[in-house]
């Protein structure tokens, strides 16, 4: 063994080799890594820009926006067209309702106008129904009837006038021989009556034939004003012609008349229904 040998100066060599050798294949080892990154790196990065297509998302992103407005405007027009038929809708349900509203009022007033007409109708008829009663039994001559007369005065403490002779003396006296009978509308006796009915029957008894109704009874005569009375006048109430009810006068400021459902035939005094008029027959 050299005497040098153990001198580290001498070693040095050995090991900077090594270390040389060590370092020149780490480096070579980064080198290679660093190709093979580089390599690598452009493979990589060219997908990503062929991925990008704007060219066909522009297109797709037009044809959705244009499909967009299109839907937009269908919506509006969709809703313009609604907006004009509920206006149309409550201009006609307005319309309509107007036109409820006046056939409404017509329909009352053609009520109201038939109402008054059959009432006018039902007065016309109860008036014809009593002239045309069935003729009663009753005395025709003076005597017979001044006999029925006083009776017929001390059954409702109504005395007639003095005056009462003839025929004029039987009609008083007939009609008063029904007070107490019901009135009916279209009754005939001998026990129920109207109006014009109980008018009629009486002068009939008389051999007078006398119209129906009132109206027309109303006007069979000579008019007599109220103040100039005399037993067996018809009394009359409404316009000559036109009258509603008609009754008898049979002295001392009363009458004898078929009024209603409620009283029937009734003597009364003037001012319980004061008449309109007045006719002589007799």
């Amino acid at each position: 063994m050299s005497h040098t040998a153990l001198i580290p100066s001498h070693r040095k060599p050995r090991q900077s080799a090594s270390k040389s050798a060590l370092r020149a294949g780490v480096a070579s080892g980064v080198l290679s890594t660093i190709a093979v990154a580089g390599a690598a790196g452009p493979a990589q990065a060219e997908p990503v820009t062929q991925t990008i297509e704007m060219p066909t998302i522009t297109a797709g992103l037009s044809t959705t926006v244009a499909a967009s407005a299109e839907a937009t405007q269908q919506v509006a027009l969709d809703l313009e067209t609604q907006a004009h038929e509920e206006a149309a809708a409550t201009t006609a349900a307005k319309a309509a309702k107007k036109a409820k509203a006046e056939a409404v009022r017509k329909a009352e007033a053609k009520k109201k106008a038939e109402a008054a007409a059959k009432a006018k109708a039902e007065a016309a008829e109860r008036a014809s129904r009593t002239a045309e009663r069935t003729t009663l039994s009753a005395p025709s001559g003076s005597s017979s009837g001044s006999s029925s007369s006083g009776s017929s005065a001390s059954t409702t403490s109504a005395p007639v006038s003095s005056s009462a002779t003839g025929s004029a003396a039987a009609v008083v006296s007939f009609v008063q021989m029904q007070v107490g009978d019901a009135y009916v509308p279209g009754g005939t006796g001998p026990n129920s009556w109207d109006c014009s009915g109980l008018v009629q029957a009486a002068f009939r008894t008389v051999g007078v034939d006398l119209p129906r109704v009132s109206q027309s009874q109303s006007t069979a005569g000579t008019q007599v004003g109220l103040g100039n009375l005399q037993p067996g006048d018809i009394l009359y109430w409404g316009s000559a012609g036109s009258a509603y009810h008609v009754g008898v006068y049979v002295g001392g400021g009363q009458f004898v008349g078929a009024q209603n459902s409620s009283t029937g035939v009734v003597q009364r005094p003037l001012d319980y229904d004061m008449p309109t008029g007045a006719v002589r027959i007799l």
